[in-house]
């Protein structure tokens, strides 16, 4: 059924591009269509994408050769409205019911509907009107080239197009380039007349971007002119400016020599109906002023309260609410220094980290008290937030879980807390749902639910009990959090209560790196219904139901009533009170089983500690060329076991240690993700991820807990399988949650533009999980070196996004490619069809 579905969908889908394929349905007469531009440059066609960007006129954008945005426009009938006059004034016997039935106002507003005329605005605003050749806009385009080229030194370079003229009202555009003689830079001097900044230009002169005999390049003097206003500003020289740094290039007769001086005169001025001018000097901080509560609108003027702390002046038009050390800790324009751009940004984003102020406002001027003029006066203007905020959210959710459910959650936020700029946040959330999977004697709809508490305290300092400046220093802006937090299920599952507990150190050591250091990370879980297990794990239950049945020890066609008789007969096989022996496989199915169950089921006690360090180059959200990585080393138990060692919790040498009755996790866990992207031409961004993660159980455990342990599936991982289902190794996902401890998965994924906001992507994703040092024997399921790479499945597919800007839906379907659980010699393309695809529903991309 599934497949005539699919194939009557795709006949539909054909009919209907073949009905608007005809390209030139919308180009008016003695009109062309650009189909392609081409570019020749000495001779040679050029593709680069970011010359072919230069041109002001580029075809309609193709899918698969196909220009999908245009045949979407060319749906849209062109004058719906006389058409749907046309229709009634046609057939005067519809008009006449219509308008008995309805009124001659609402047979008008009907012509405006959706159907009528909604529908085909719809389409052409998604769509994409046909380019139509314009003359005006390629001499623009060749104006363009003959710019870029001479931006490039090619000083003599010349453009010219013509216009190739097709069947069917298309044509191509060919525009030829002759560059000409490259010129270089054959001297470069400068007439610098502020001797502060001549000697900073002399000290940094070998970073320049300009050197002799380079290529002239109109690019280089921008990122000179970048570089130089940095240095100058980050040293001292406050009121110079981009603009005052200017270059004298002479290429007059120098046989395509270029001669270059940079040229900085003095600042000018102006006073009154007069100007002058005088030298750029290097300025000091001779104060440092902070408002806390600076009214925007207010009739006080003046402030009433005020201290110094540290050299620094802090003043309030009320009475001062913090600690001067919390606010003065955040500010890097320090009294008695150099001025400094990157300081003024870094005490700006410090002092928004605090989260108890909203955008500071600095402002500097000169310090008149000061003979020589060569000081600044710094005023911190700070404005700050409501001390109690209140927020809430209400959503409606499904999965695999839940058919149905609403989930809604309030938060309260506390700011300043202890007059330190602390930030305290409690968050309450709860959720009902309905699912058909679970008992349901009543008859409810809403049959399972869950609540919690989460808060969290936050200190923009490191609290230790002694001093980490000197390793942490304030510029990293260094933050600790201290979270507690309890979640409780019902008829979710084994009904679980989860308590965690953490408390954390974050630091930027660069503006685009980031620490994170876990200094332990405590969670409890406590499984209530345990009874429930075989419910939950049905794959498991059917296959100890299918062995009870095998060996008679109920009759075909019953079944094991949960939990009772489930576990009467685990115990009667693992007591050797049925026909299995120690030696049979069935015998070590049904122990299997017991030791699975034991594992999921059992509470657990983590206390972890971890460290984890990434890094982006990404420089905003537009940025597409880009890397960032992450890595994470995690070690939990160890504490704890000298904890159990020191209060001999130990009943023997060989016996599992405990807390509170309790066993506690010990392993040891590395991570390690990288992504990269590429802008790769107009509208497409090629995008690659590769991640390992290895967690190692040893010490009190032998396995790692289902909660830190890895699997394979979902929308952001391999997108041919759903979450659980792939995995370990070719064990063919026998269970029904299949995890391990050991992950490898690599994806690349082509993004590129469909029509307007809609965007498209081909994918493929790699990798599988595996079981590794740890206490499962199955040989299928565990890794045992480069002969398990042959478990690697693959998986690839298409997907369709529509961007909101502020986020991305995403529908992505993937197919199974290469399944590492079919027989060897049948795992490629066995199940590459739409059955077996699975489709994923997600918001933003996957990385």
């Amino acid at each position: 059924m599934k497949t005539t579905t699919a194939k009557i969908s795709l006949f539909i889908l054909i009919g209907i591009i073949i009905s608007a394929c005809d390209a030139v349905k919308r180009v008016p007469e003695n009109q062309l269509l650009l189909t392609k531009n081409i570019i020749m440059v000495d001779g040679e066609k050029e593709k680069k994408s970011e010359i072919e960007e230069l041109l002001y006129q580029q075809p309609n954008t193709r899918v698969l050769g196909l220009p999908l945005g245009l045949y979407v426009y060319n749906w849209a009938k062109p004058n719906h409205d006389s058409i749907y006059k046309a229709e009634l004034l046609a057939n005067p016997k519809k008009l006449q019911r219509q308008t008995r039935l309805l009124s001659a106002k609402q047979v008008q507003r009907k012509g405006k509907s959706f159907l009528y005329s909604g529908i085909h605005n719809f389409l052409k605003k998604t769509g994409e009107a046909p380019v139509i050749v314009e003359n005006t806009r390629n001499i623009k385009s060749a104006l363009r080239l003959k710019s870029h080229y001479f931006n490039q030194g090619f000083f003599d370079a010349e453009t010219s197009f013509t216009i190739d003229t097709l069947k069917g009202k298309k044509a191509h555009v060919n525009f030829t380039v002759n560059k000409g003689k490259m010129s270089r830079i054959d001297s470069l001097s400068t007439t610098i007349l502020s001797e502060d900044v001549d000697s900073l230009y002399q000290t940094h002169k070998n970073a320049s971007f300009l050197k002799k005999g380079d290529q002239f390049k109109s690019e280089n003097f921008d990122l000179e002119r970048d570089r130089l206003t940095n240095l100058f500003r980050n040293n001292g020289v406050f009121f110079i400016q981009q603009s005052d740094l200017n270059y004298t290039i002479d290429t007059v007769d120098t046989n395509h020599k270029t001669n270059i001086e940079l040229v900085i005169k003095e600042e000018a001025l102006r006073e009154g109906d007069s100007t002058y001018t005088r030298k750029f000097n290097i300025y000091k901080i001779s104060e440092v002023n902070i408002y806390t509560d600076y009214p925007e609108k207010s009739d006080i003027k003046q402030p009433q309260d005020s201290v110094t702390y540290n050299n620094f002046n802090l003043y309030s038009y009320k009475k001062i609410k913090y600690r001067p050390k919390a606010i003065t800790d955040a500010v890097f324009i320090t009294p008695g220094y150099t001025y400094a751009d990157f300081l003024t940004n870094l005490t700006r984003r410090s002092l928004s980290n605090l989260k108890v102020f909203n955008a500071p406002s600095i402002q500097y001027k000169i310090d008149q008290r000061d003979s020589l003029q060569n000081s600044l006066i710094a005023n911190i203007y700070l404005s700050p937030r409501d001390k109690y905020s209140f927020g809430y959210s209400l959503d409606f959710t499904h999965s695999n879980i839940q058919d149905f459910g609403i989930e809604a959650s309030t938060s309260f936020t506390i700011r300043n807390i202890f007059n330190g700029a602390e930030t305290l946040d409690i968050a309450l959330r709860g959720n009902i749902g309905s699912s058909r999977d679970f008992a349901n004697p009543n008859n409810q709809f809403f049959n399972v639910s869950e609540y919690g508490i989460d808060t969290r305290l936050n200190f923009p300092r490191i609290l230790m009990p002694f001093n980490t400046d000197k390793i942490i220093p304030k510029r990293m802006i260094p933050s600790t959090n201290l979270s507690l937090g309890f979640a409780k299920q019902q008829n979710i599952g084994l009904d679980k209560e989860n308590f965690t507990g953490a408390l954390t150190y974050t630091w930027n050591p660069k503006r685009f790196n980031n620490v994170r250091f876990d200094l332990f990370n405590a969670q409890y879980v406590n499984n209530i219904n345990v009874g429930n297990y075989f419910n939950v794990y049905r794959s498991s239950f059917n296959a100890l139901n299918n062995l009870a049945q095998q060996i008679n020890y109920i009759a075909a066609g019953e079944s094991l009533a949960i939990p009772t008789e489930a576990d009467t007969f685990i115990n009667a096989v693992l007591t050797n009170q049925t026909s299995l022996v120690s030696s049979d496989a069935d015998y070590k199915e049904v122990r299997s089983i017991d030791e699975r169950r034991s594992r999921l089921s059992e509470n657990n006690l983590i206390v972890a500690s971890s460290y984890t360090f990434s890094k982006t180059t990404q420089n905003g959200l537009t940025d597409n060329t880009f890397y960032s990585f992450k890595t994470k080393i995690e070690s939990a138990g160890n504490t704890l076991s000298l904890f159990a060692n020191a209060f001999k919790t130990i009943d023997a040498q060989t016996s599992k240690k405990t807390i509170f009755d309790v066993q506690y996790s010990q392993y040891i866990k590395g991570e390690f993700e990288y992504i990269k992207h590429w802008n790769i031409s107009r509208d497409q961004v090629l995008a690659v991820r590769g991640f390992f993660g290895l967690a190692i159980p040893y010490g009190n455990s032998t396995s790692i807990p289902f909660s830190r342990s890895y699997f394979a599936g979902g929308s952001n991982d391999i997108r041919a399988w759903q979450p659980y289902s792939l995995g370990p190794g070719s064990s063919g996902a026998i269970n029904d949650f299949n995890e391990a401890n050991m992950k490898l998965t690599a994806s690349a994924e082509l993004r590129f533009k469909v029509v307007n906001n809609f965007k498209g992507a081909l994918f493929i994703d790699a990798g599988n999980i595996w079981n590794v040092l740890d206490d499962v024997t199955d040989k299928s399921a565990i890794f045992d070196g480069f002969s398990s790479l042959n478990d690697i499945a693959v998986g690839s597919g298409f997907g369709i996004r529509y961007d909101f800007s502020f986020f991305v839906v995403r529908l992505d379907l993937g197919f199974k490619t290469y399944n590492p659980s079919d027989e060897i010699g049948k795992r490629w393309f066995r199940d590459y069809n739409f059955s077996n695809s699975v489709l994923n529903i997600g918001i933003n991309y996957p990385f």
